[in-house]
């Protein structure tokens, strides 16, 4: 029976993981992150698993391959945290789950978008305390507003769908843009300048890092809402913080954070020596930020599940690896392709080297 090392292990993900696994994997669930310190809980594995916050660099990734690991498995769509050349040097495969429930992460948007115009944190705590006064809790409506959506994939395009079911111009930008979307595509500029409501559904890559910074800020709709389910290095989390403060920004909902790997997914409430930014941001009455949950859905966990241990079954099998990232496809969007001059028998690494 193979073995497979899971790192960041939380409750919900033993749970679906032991539903589908059927006893086919032994599988060794650890609560840390997949980090340079934490290989030696790896030895004796067969195949590692880890999720959007480990860092998988060249020293990682040679750790795992001196352990006799030749495939990686990431439980989540993002990869931006993999050193792929080094993965493809050492022999190393990485396979991913490239969408697990985009309807999971498009809703959360909206919840975000829908909590922020309306104040619902802010009367929430209210009535907690019995104060029903709704001084400082007039919102807008959606209804007749521009929406701006960047990144138009799976994602983007069903928080598109949801915005036009509030009575919304969509705009959208994107890099590859996807002309039977029925979307009006414009520049960055343009969006940001129209747009009253901008989400972002992009990856993170070296041509998007901090997307959102102090000179696209300078560009955009004074007030705007400012969502990111995305990435956390999309934006640039200090100069968010000034526009923000002030008004540039109106209100931002955070899903996620640039500097979020040391503080996401777990407990850190006594701890005193906070992150400054994160800080600042959280203590902002029109901020919400949410610790990168939008996918936690019991659909999208379920799917994260089925679709890491196809991909490992296919992995053992020597079968096609449809969810395999090469490091030779990364400029056209990063998941292998079947015109990939170096795939074989639908690998992007040879064969003898995966076994």
């Amino acid at each position: 029976m193979k073995k497979i090392a899971f790192f960041d292990t939380k409750p919900y993900d033993r749970e679906s993981f032991d539903r589908l696994n059927d006893g086919r994997y032994e599988i060794k669930y650890f609560e840390t992150r997949l980090t340079a310190a934490a290989l030696p809980l790896a030895d004796g594995c067969d195949a590692a698993c880890a999720f959007v916050n480990a860092e998988i660099d060249r020293a990682v990734v040679e750790g795992l391959v001196k352990r006799g690991i030749k495939v990686l498995a990431m439980r989540c769509a993002g990869y931006n945290n993999v050193d792929f050349k080094a993965a493809y040097e050492a022999g190393l495969t990485v396979v991913r789950v490239p969408a697990y429930s985009p309807y999971a992460v498009a809703e959360h948007a909206a919840a975000l978008l829908m909590t922020l115009t309306r104040h619902i944190h802010r009367a929430a705590v209210r009535t907690k305390d019995f104060n029903f006064s709704l001084v400082g809790l007039t919102g807008f409506d959606l209804h007749g507003k521009t929406a701006g959506v960047v990144g138009t994939g799976k994602i983007g395009r069903i928080f598109a769908d949801i915005c036009k079911g509030f009575g919304m111009r969509v705009l959208a930008y994107d890099a590859f843009p996807n002309p039977t979307s029925g979307l009006e595509y414009v520049t960055l500029d343009k969006l940001l300048a129209e747009s009253d409501i901008v989400s972002l559904h992009c990856p993170l890559l070296p041509e998007t890092k901090h997307l959102i910074n102090a000179d696209t800020l300078a560009k955009a709709k004074r007030g705007f809402t400012l969502i990111n389910t995305s990435r956390g290095g999309l934006v640039d989390s200090e100069a968010l913080l000034a526009a923000l403060r002030d008004g540039t920004v109106g209100a931002a909902g955070l899903d996620v954070y640039e500097e979020e790997s040391e503080w996401f997914y777990e407990d850190r409430s006594d701890v005193t020596r906070q992150n400054k930014t994160l800080s600042l941001l959280v203590s902002l009455p029109n901020v919400i930020v949410t610790s990168h949950q939008a996918f936690l859905t019991h659909e999208a966990l379920a799917n994260i599940a089925g679709t890491t241990l196809k991909n490992l079954d296919d992995y053992f099998a020597g079968a096609p690896l449809e969810n395999e990232i090469c490091y030779r496809c990364l400029g056209t969007g990063g998941a292998a392709k079947a015109n990939c001059p170096r795939r074989a028998n639908g690998r992007c690494h040879r064969l003898e080297g995966n076994r």
